[in-house]
C-alpha cells in the first residue's frame, strides 16, 4: 500500500509539472498583456490610447478564455463568460471584464513566478542528482551547479551535490501539487461564472444530462430485449419444440425419444447460457462477488491484447458508478482488441476524493472518431449519464488515451 502511495504522489506531482508548464505558457501571455494594458492607460492620458482600448480588452479576454480551457482540461469545467460589451465604459463597468482585469495582473506576476519555480525544481533535481556523473567535467574552482558554489575537489563532494538532488527531488514530489493548486487559485476564483449564471448554466448541464440518460436507459432496454428475443427466446422454443416430439416418439418410436431430449437438453443449457450473459450485462455478479478490482483484473486477464492493470480504489464506490466502470473498461478493451492494432494496453484505476479516476491507453495507430460506431458514443452517454466526463485523445499514429471521471460519492 505504502509503494502505491507514493507511485501516486509521483504520478501527481508529474501531473502538477504539467499543469506548472501551461500555467507558465498563460503566465507569459498574461505579462505581455499586462505590459500592453499600462502602455494603452499611459497612452490614454493624451487621448491616442482610447482608439486601442476596446482592443486591449478584446486580448485580455482571449488570454483568459485560453487560461478557462486549462483549467478545464484539469478540473471542473470553467464556462466562458458573454461577448464583450459594445461601449469602452460599459466593458469598463462590466463585473466579469473587472475580474479579468484583477486575473490578469496576479496571474502575471505570481502564476509567472510559480512557473518559473515549478519549472525550475526538476531542473535543478536533474542537474544536482547526477552531477557525481560528470563532475569531472567542470573546473574543481568553478563549484557545483545551481546553489552550490564551493569546490568539487572529489567524488565524495559531487556525491554531496547529488544528495542535494535528491532533496530537490522530494521537494517536487511534496510540493509541485501545492504549487499548481497556488497557480490556478486566482484563475478559479476570478475566472469562474457569477453565481446565478453558473446555475442556470448547471441547470441546462443536469437537463442534457438526464436526457443522455434516458436515451441510455432506452438504448440499454432495447439491447436486453433484442437478446432476449434473438437469443434466449428462439432456445425456448426449440426446447418446447423439442420436448413435444420426444413426448410424440416415447409412442411411435421410443429409440429416437432419448436422442431428441439429448438436443432439449442442449437448447436448455443454451438458452440458460444466454441468459445469463444478458444478466451480467444488466449488473455483473462479479462486482458484487469480488468488488471492482476483481471484476477488472477478470476483463484485463480475458482480453486478448496483453493489458497491464493498476487500481487503487479503497473502499467502495456507488454500485452504478462501479458498474459504469465496470462497463466503460469492458467497451474500451474491446475497441482496442477490434480496432486498434495495439499490441499493448494499460488500464489505470484510482480514487481521488470524491472522483473514480480511468485512463486507458494503447500503442495502436490511433484515430478513434466517435462517429463511426466504435462504441465510444455508448461509452460517452454512460459516463455522461452519471454526472461523468469523457476525454479521448487519439492522433492518426497512436496511441490513443481515454480518461474518465465518475463522481463516487457512496
Amino acid at each position: 500500500m505504502s509503494r502505491l502511495r507514493f507511485l501516486d504522489r509521483v504520478r501527481a506531482a508529474v501531473d502538477a509539472l504539467e499543469h506548472l508548464v501551461g500555467g507558465l505558457g498563460t503566465a507569459v501571455l498574461a505579462l505581455a498583456a499586462v505590459v500592453w494594458l499600462l502602455v494603452v492607460a499611459a497612452s490614454c492620458l493624451v487621448v491616442v490610447g482610447l482608439v486601442f482600448a476596446p482592443t486591449t480588452l478584446r486580448i485580455v479576454r482571449s488570454v483568459a478564455d485560453r487560461e478557462r480551457a486549462r483549467l478545464s482540461r484539469w478540473g471542473p469545467e470553467i464556462i466562458g463568460p458573454e461577448p464583450l460589451p459594445a461601449g469602452l465604459k460599459d466593458a469598463l463597468r462590466d463585473v466579469t471584464v473587472q475580474r479579468e482585469l484583477g486575473w490578469v495582473a496576479a496571474h502575471a506576476t505570481l502564476g509567472l513566478a510559480l512557473g518559473i519555480i515549478g519549472l525550475s525544481l526538476p531542473l535543478y533535481a536533474v542537474q544536482d542528482a547526477t552531477f557525481p556523473l560528470w563532475f569531472w567535467a567542470v573546473p574543481a574552482d568553478q563549484g557545483g551547479p545551481g546553489i552550490v558554489n564551493y569546490p568539487i575537489n572529489n567524488l565524495v563532494d559531487a556525491l554531496g551535490v547529488g544528495l542535494i538532488g535528491i532533496g530537490w527531488l522530494a521537494v517536487c514530489i511534496g510540493g509541485g501539487p501545492l504549487l499548481a493548486r497556488l497557480q490556478a487559485a486566482p484563475g478559479r476564483a476570478l475566472l469562474k461564472p457569477s453565481a446565478d449564471i453558473d446555475l442556470s448554466l448547471r441547470v441546462v448541464q443536469l437537463t442534457a444530462t438526464r436526457a443522455a440518460a434516458l436515451d441510455a436507459h432506452a438504448v440499454e432496454l432495447r439491447r436486453i430485449e433484442r437478446s432476449l428475443h434473438d437469443g434466449t427466446q428462439n432456445r425456448l422454443v426449440a426446447v418446447n419444440v423439442l420436448l413435444g416430439a420426444a413426448r410424440r416418439a416415447l409412442t411411435r418410436d421410443p429409440a429416437t425419444a432419448d436422442e431428441i431430449l439429448a438436443r432439449a437438453q442442449d437448447a436448455a443449457e443454451q438458452a440458460l447460457s444466454e441468459l445469463r450473459t444478458v444478466v451480467r450485462g444488466i449488473l455483473p455478479p462479479v462486482l458484487a462477488d469480488r468488488g471492482l478490482e476483481g471484476a477488472l483484473t477478470g476483463l484485463a486477464g480475458s482480453c486478448a491484447v496483453p493489458c497491464h492493470l493498476d487500481v487503487n480504489v479503497p473502499g467502495r464506490c456507488a454500485v452504478s458508478v462501479e458498474a459504469t466502470a465496470y462497463f466503460v473498461v469492458a467497451e474500451a478493451l474491446t475497441n482496442v482488441t477490434k480496432h486498434s492494432g495495439a499490441t499493448a494496453a494499460t488500464v489505470t484505476v484510482r480514487r481521488d476524493h470524491d472522483r473514480l479516476i480511468l485512463e486507458m491507453d494503447d500503442n495502436g495507430h490511433g484515430g478513434a472518431d466517435e462517429t463511426k460506431g466504435s462504441g465510444l458514443g455508448g461509452i460517452r452517454r454512460r459516463v455522461e449519464a452519471c454526472d461523468g466526463t469523457l476525454t479521448l485523445t487519439s492522433p492518426p499514429g497512436g496511441p490513443t488515451s481515454m480518461h474518465v471521471e465518475l463522481p463516487c460519492g457512496s
